[in-house]
């Protein structure tokens, strides 16, 4: 029976919660009520109060509760209900959790889930992206699944990582992306892109839902005789930068996609890297296919106009073959 991107979620935190004694969840609304998008649901009832625990609002606490448990040999998975929040806790993650590795060698093993993006009508303060104010933070590893098998996996091995971690959930993946996922258990490694759909024409560069939408390009452009390559990054850092350079020089061009919002985007980052490590193989300008640098819009019109599809990937894409 095909698995949806939330149960996926699901199925890993409770292996780990079995596993290892030492994992639990800390959040707003986890236990009793399962959590605002009931990835939680039953954990309460199965686990116990001391390793489900309802936190007020207030993320400063559930972050910095987090970090001293994993600092005492506990494994926290701490819920901010919706990523745009997690701000409130963003000093203790970049400036304490990030560093303690650095400062005295001491491991913080925590996970903080961020249910991110858009295409929900939630308006601008429950659709950001915020993943870059964390991959420019060094000691912190940050992930975005783009499919259950990954969410899966990468959940997993998130927990079972000993420095802090950012899981990155797309929310309109939740309940849309289904799978078949493997009966055996299984981990995806931390830092590791995947080739989505092999091409020759048109390397894509991607993460997270995004990689829906270019996939959805390239079997639409396949019809035009235009054969995309679609990466998924899956890990934002560490950064698989042999992964994205080997697909550069194979097809000679490259689009880079995602949702996120233009400026300081992951899109400049690879853009360099790509620039520093293989201009001599390209064939044609680095392109970027991204959110425009505004607020995500509540109104539903607005919201599809500000992000990212397949019709807009499809024509830069076009644009860029033809080069």
């Amino acid at each position: 029976m095909p698995t949806t991107y939330l149960e996926a979620i699901r199925e890993g935190l409770w292996e780990e919660m079995e596993r290892d004694s030492n994992v639990f969840l800390i959040g707003e609304d986890i236990g009793a009520y399962g959590g605002a998008f009931k990835v939680t649901a039953g954990f309460l009832e199965k686990f116990g109060e001391k390793r489900v625990v309802d936190t007020p609002i207030s993320e400063s606490a559930i972050v910095g509760a987090s970090i001293g448990a994993s600092l005492m040999g506990l494994r926290a998975v701490a819920e901010m209900q919706f990523s745009d929040f997690i701000t409130c806790g963003f000093d203790q993650i970049v400036n304490f959790a990030a560093k303690c590795r650095y400062r005295w060698n001491a491991p913080v093993p925590m996970v903080v889930r961020a249910p991110s993006g858009g295409g929900i009508h939630g308006g601008p303060y429950h659709s950001q992206n915020p993943e870059m104010w964390f991959v420019r933070t060094p000691g912190l590893k940050v992930v975005a699944p783009a499919t259950p098998y990954d969410a899966k996996g990468l959940i997993k091995s998130a927990i079972r990582d000993n420095d802090p971690v950012l899981f990155f959930e797309h929310k309109g993946l939740y309940r849309r992306i289904k799978e078949e996922l493997p009966e055996a258990e299984y981990t995806v490694p931390i830092g590791k892109a995947r080739i989505a759909r092999e091409g020759r024409d048109l390397s894509i560069i991607t993460y997270g839902a995004m990689v829906w939408v270019a996939l959805d390009a390239a079997e639409k452009l396949a019809a035009e005789d235009i054969e995309i390559e679609v990466v998924d990054l899956r890990t934002l850092l560490p950064l698989d930068r042999e992964t994205v350079c080997a697909s550069a020089k194979k097809t000679a061009k490259v689009l880079l996609l995602h949702e996120d919002t233009r400026t300081g985007g992951m899109a400049g980052e690879l853009a360099a890297t790509l620039t520093e490590s293989v201009w001599e193989y390209l064939d044609g300008p680095i392109v970027r296919v991204t959110a425009p640098d505004t607020p995500v819009p509540f109104s539903p019109p607005l919201e599809e106009a500000f992000l990212p599809n397949a019709e807009k990937v499809m024509d830069k894409a076009r644009w860029l073959a033809r080069y």
